[in-house]
């Protein structure tokens, strides 16, 4: 029973020991990464002009996407030919 128990306590403590970036300096570009995504959060960089869109804009938009599914997604790629032009 005791050793089900240290088990468990153990599981439970292993998410807290995981980090996304671990702490200390990082590079500059990812420096410059993290300020402009609070600058963005917390809407400091946005523009002052208001980004709008035509209603035509919108329809062109939505027709686009409603094509996107004409096209069948395949079962299998084939993996010969990731990352040439064809």
């Amino acid at each position: 029973m005791k050793n089900n128990l240290a088990s468990c306590l153990g599981l439970l403590l292993v998410p807290l020991a995981a980090q996304a970036i671990e702490p200390g300096p990082s590079s500059e570009q990812q420096q410059q990464t993290e300020v402009w995504l609070v600058l963005q959060s917390h809407g400091q960089a946005m523009s002052p002009i208001r980004q709008t869109a035509a209603a035509s804009e919108r329809d062109l938009a939505l027709q686009r996407w409603l094509e996107s599914y004409k096209h069948a997604i395949p079962e299998y790629y084939k993996e010969y030919s990731g990352g040439q032009r064809k």
